[in-house]
């Protein structure tokens, strides 16, 4: 931290959040800095450029009522940090990492910079070990790994943050460990913040919980400190007191949008659609800070949630975060007509990293295979039903007919689990019901020994 402070009052101009500094040499970037209006308010900011002596700075609270003439910028020598302890677990802070109303601060045990750093590539340890979710269709078929990076591509109107909260609620790891959830929401409503404290509340898992929360009326440029300070309160959990940590950072859609938003101030040409041509770096650096660090105990397991305009998954954010992590889970508008719930399309999900966390002593071993062949009769079904549309059902084959009914029932019964919290046993017991429903010589994906051991079918 810089001993001396500086103050200029040469504020030039001010555009949307940001004021534009003449005559700053001292600055550096990211450095925070306080805005002293002339009625004596007090403003935070941050300094986003600097240029031969011009600095732009965001003011974190809006840059209305600032004068130019008799407004002050005083430089605070340090970058963003936050302050944490264990005593986090169980409180409400903003996205800027101050506690909410009604929370008293906690004593720090360190004050940590929120820009961190992605995990150096060489320092990382390979994902591993299973992470229920109590959702069939994660734990089942796109297995969440410790140390993984998993988003949800959600839909406008689609019910992501009711699966967040679900998967918040029932998410647990085995052997008895210590296990931390840190959520961070950019950009969500009032209404939507009272559903996570109540149902964050009500489940009992609060107290093993620390939550950020950015709401659509709180200034635009927090939501860009929202997950950075949701990370590094993790990293303090899972490297410096061993937790496993699952952060959920839901919507990152808002949160590009800020970005946007800021870069048209900032009179940057822009990219794709008009994001920044540096998203998908941005993004690296969120998505990058998680994983596990070779001799540390912690890991840090991620799923962002992003809302697809126009249900697009090749829009730019969409596309840029299938680059970054490991996998999606894809929500179905189809399915949430049907009133399916949680409505995961199955076909176009994927954890890349589900074999790392599946097989004997981490589930079951026979795991792979069953996913393997719902994946196959669900799909095979999927193709008979529009084959249906075009020839009727009259001119399927009873086989078809079969595949019909076991697509109709795949949906209702392990995609369609509503609220259910279910064991990786249950799941894999339901999928074994499901394919019973189908003769015995149709299991071609699965291990002739679990055929025999678990398939139920009356010939």
């Amino acid at each position: 931290m810089r001993l001396l402070t500086f103050e200029y009052q040469s504020i030039t101009s001010i555009s949307g959040p940001l004021i534009f500094v003449e005559g700053v040499t001292a600055g550096s970037l990211g450095e925070m800095v306080e805005i002293h209006l002339a009625d004596g308010e007090i403003r935070k900011g941050q300094i986003l450029q600097i240029t031969e002596g011009l600095a732009v700075v965001q003011v974190l609270e809006g840059t209305s009522g600032v004068d130019t003439l008799g407004a002050k910028i005083r430089l605070k020598g340090e970058t963003a940090k936050i302050g944490v302890s264990i005593d986090i677990l169980g409180k409400f802070f903003n996205g800027l990492g101050e506690p909410e109303d009604g929370f008293c601060p906690i004593i720090p045990e360190a004050r940590l910079d929120i820009n961190g750093l992605p995990i150096n590539p060489t320092a990382r340890d390979k994902p591993a070990h299973f992470i229920q979710t109590g959702i069939s269709t994660i734990d089942g078929l796109n297995t969440l790994v410790r140390g993984q990076k998993l988003p949800i591509f959600s839909g406008a109107g689609l019910p992501a943050n009711e699966i967040a909260a679900q998967i918040v609620r029932q998410a647990k790891v085995a052997g008895g460990e210590q296990f931390s959830i840190v959520f961070g929401a950019m950009g969500i409503t009032s209404r939507e913040a009272f559903f996570f404290k109540k149902v964050f509340e009500q489940s009992g898992v609060m107290e093993r919980t620390v939550a950020f929360i950015n709401k659509a009326e709180d200034p635009t440029i927090e939501r860009l400190f929202t997950p950075r300070s949701a990370l590094t309160a993790a990293e303090y959990l899972a490297f410096e007191k061993g937790h496993h940590v699952l952060v959920i950072l839901t919507d990152m859609t808002n949160y590009c949008e800020a970005m946007r938003e800021i870069g048209s101030a900032r009179e940057e040409i822009p990219g794709r659609r008009g994001y920044p041509g540096y998203m998908y770096t941005d993004l690296a650096t969120i998505y990058e800070r998680a994983g596990r660090i070779k001799g540390k105990d912690g890991s840090i397991t991620l799923i962002p949630i992003l809302t697809m305009p126009d249900d697009d998954i090749t829009h730019p954010i969409a596309d840029l975060s299938g680059y970054i992590t490991e996998g999606q889970i894809v929500l179905s508008r189809a399915l949430f007509r049907k009133g399916i719930y949680p409505p995961v399309d199955v076909l176009p999900s994927l954890s890349r990293l589900m074999n790392l966390g599946i097989g004997k002593d981490k589930t079951r071993d026979d795991h792979r295979g069953v996913a393997d062949q719902l994946y196959a009769f669900y799909a095979k079904g999927r193709d008979t039903k529009r084959l249906a549309t075009i020839i009727g059902e009259e001119g399927l084959t009873s086989m078809d007919r079969l595949y019909l009914k076991f697509a109709d029932e795949f949906e209702k019964q392990f995609v369609g689990q509503g609220d259910a919290d279910r064991s990786i046993d249950d799941t894999l017991k339901l999928g074994w019901t499901l394919l019973s429903t189908l003769p015995k010589t149709e299991l071609i994906r699965i291990k002739e020994e679990f055929v025999e051991k678990y398939y139920s079918h009356s010939p």
